[in-house]
């Protein structure tokens, strides 16, 4: 069995010692070491000129001789390489030849992968090859000159495991990212696309009957050492496992983007159930920074092809109009999704009945991010052929569609021409009706009567004026409440997001996202109501003495439920044990069929999310009319 492998080591002394990560930084030199080629030695070679000739040699001997230490020089360079991706020194010296050969070997000659600790080996050659080619083009050109393509393509087939499967992906993502080597991938374009599409669809699941569902004693030691670098118990393997399964669905992803970007293979990616699984495909909270399944959606919604496809797939829509509604962070790309098929004569009729309930919430917005003016590009691509609904001469199929756009024209145009022309006098009448049908709403929520308090306060929205925004939010997030005690998640996902678009930075009213949370989590969708709880809390830390902070009681059970309820490995778990149960002999014993290897322990990894909430003490004890009376 492999050992744990030490970083940058030469000899147990540099375990011990070598505490640097940089390429130029001076490595110990061992005393015993008697090899011509050590790499270590190298690298402590004073003269420059010779010290670039002798690494040269390593490189290209490399591949063709046999050390044990072979693997301590790769970690060496994999964390070189992952600290200085755009220094040009190695790639100049052949670095992408010598991994190509390595890589090359250990897919063609399964002797010598197994021996010694050479299995770690085409694992760390992919990783080098995709940090160094991440950044420079010039050194991607390099990399493709010294044919790195073919032995990644095997990675990529599954020759080896899901891990060297895993940094290979990342690694053809750099060389099609760069426009002077796209046409170098392009040429396994059928396969890549074919390949990247089962790997973001099944990775999820082969990872969790590979490594996460097994026992930790039947695991791969290698696998292991790598996901925790030699230090790690089970929970950091399980932990890794789920952030390196996410970035393997993310990176598949990516190079489907780089073909897309260029409307390269739309028909084969806009296959029907890929668009509906990618709908689901969610980068998670352990890789936040890619934008995953809505980021591939945008990119088809700018092509006709992709359009035309999605605006054909209902669940495709509606996964959108949540996300619009959501403080997921890439809110911005799904509402951009939503505007461009509204803007494609083509598409807008085929969506507008399911858009228009959505993105009618979110008209009064005033900026996502950056992005200003959200809201008036929602108001001008929902009403831009209006007045053929207003005069007759068009219909939607949704009469409730209809009815949301006039309210729209209504809001946006009808009554801003009204506050125009109100006195001072009538302005200060109204403050006043809203502020009484205000507290006459409070006070019959408080008694019990909760469809008459949704009359008080839809009659003071109505009398409220637009630039009346607190007061606004107040009597939507009041609302909101009154849906979901009367169990209308719809109507409170509606009215909480309404008053989160009017609050004076996007998504920062801290009673409506608890609301809107738990109206989706009676919706049954975790992902969104796990968005707005943790929305929620970070407000409460932002608002209060951290030192002091309390994470109430309820919200830390919401996050548990959703946590648990968006693991990535959720599904693969229950599919796993669906499969069991359907393989049990009445006797309880499992049918083994010849020549297949089964899991028979699905219960190793976690039982739910790996990420839990720390640091914070739990409110208990609170009646639920207090809790109810505090989010008032």
């Amino acid at each position: 069995m492999p050992i744990r492998i030490p970083v940058l080591s030469h000899s147990s002394m540099y375990s011990q010692q070598n505490n640097t990560t940089g390429k130029n930084a001076k490595i110990p030199a061992d005393p015993t070491c008697t090899k011509p080629c050590c790499f270590f030695c190298n690298m402590n070679e004073p003269e420059p000129f010779l010290r670039r000739a002798k690494i040269a040699k390593f490189f290209k001997n490399m591949p063709h001789c046999d050390d044990q230490e072979h693997v301590l020089a790769l970690s060496s360079l994999w964390k070189i390489a992952m600290t200085q991706p755009n220094d040009p020194e190695f790639p100049s010296l052949g670095i992408f030849k010598c991994m190509a050969n390595l890589i090359h070997r250990g897919i063609n000659d399964r002797d010598w992968l197994l021996r010694d600790q050479n299995i770690y080996i085409p694992y760390y050659a992919a990783h080098i090859i995709g940090s160094y080619t991440m950044n420079k083009a010039q050194f991607a050109v390099k990399a493709v000159r010294s044919g790195v393509v073919p032995p990644l393509m095997e990675l990529m087939r599954g020759k080896i495991s899901w891990v060297e499967q895993r940094v290979a992906v990342r690694a053809l993502g750099h060389l099609a990212s760069h426009e002077r080597t796209f046409e170098a991938i392009a040429l396994y374009e059928e396969e890549i696309v074919n390949l990247a599409m089962e790997i973001a669809s099944t990775c999820l699941d082969a990872v969790y009957v590979k490594f996460v569902g097994v026992k930790d004693i039947k695991r791969l030691k290698y696998h292991c050492d790598l996901l925790t670098r030699g230090v790690g118990g089970l929970e950091i393997e399980n932990r890794k496992a789920e952030e390196w399964a996410s970035q393997l669905q993310c990176w598949s992803i990516h190079l489907l983007l780089c073909f897309a970007c260029k409307q390269r293979s739309l028909n084969s990616i806009c296959n029907e159930n890929f668009l509906e699984d990618l709908c689901e495909m969610w980068s998670g909270l352990a890789n936040r920074s890619s934008p995953a399944g809505i980021g591939l959606i945008r990119t088809l919604c700018y092509t006709k092809i992709g359009r035309k496809s999605i605006a054909d797939l209902k669940e495709v829509i509606e996964s959108l109009c949540n996300i619009s509604r959501s403080s997921d962070d890439w809110q911005y790309m799904a509402i951009h999704c939503l505007l461009l098929l509204l803007k494609d004569p083509e598409t807008r009729y085929k969506v507008i009945d399911f858009a228009a309930l959505s993105l009618a919430d979110l008209v009064e917005i005033r900026s996502i991010g950056k992005r200003e003016k959200a809201g008036e590009a929602i108001t001008q691509a929902l009403l831009q052929d209006f007045h053929k609904i207003k005069y007759g001469n068009l219909k939607l199929k949704s009469t409730r569609a209809e009815k949301v756009l006039k309210e729209i024209w209504d809001l946006k145009v009808e009554r801003r021409k009204t506050e125009k022309l109100m006195s001072e006098e009538e302005i200060r009448e109204r403050k006043m009706l809203v502020a009484l049908l205000k507290q006459e709403g409070n006070h019959k929520f408080w008694s019990g009567d909760i469809e008459e308090a949704v009359t008080k306060y839809s009659k003071g929205l109505d009398l409220c004026l637009l630039k009346m925004r607190k007061e606004r939010v107040v009597l939507y997030s009041n609302r909101a409440q009154c849906h979901l005690l009367l169990k209308d998640p719809e109507a409170a996902i509606s009215d909480s997001t309404r008053a989160l678009s009017l609050s004076g930075r996007v998504n920062s009213h801290s009673k409506s996202l608890w609301r809107r949370s738990q109206a989706y989590d009676m919706k049954g969708l975790a992902k969104e109501s796990l968005m707005d709880c943790l929305m929620f809390i970070n407000g409460r830390m932002k608002g209060e003495d951290t030192k002091y902070l309390k994470i109430p009681y309820y919200a830390a059970r919401m996050i548990n439920k959703q946590m648990n309820a968006t693991w990535i490995f959720a599904s693969s778990k229950s599919k796993t044990c669906n499969d069991q149960e359907e393989r049990r002999e009445p006797n309880g014993r499992d049918k083994v069929d010849k020549g297949v290897m089964e899991i028979k322990d699905n219960n190793g990894g976690l039982p739910g999310a790996s990420t839990t909430v720390k640091g914070a003490w739990i409110a208990k004890g609170r009646s639920r009319r207090k809790l109810e009376r505090a989010g008032r």
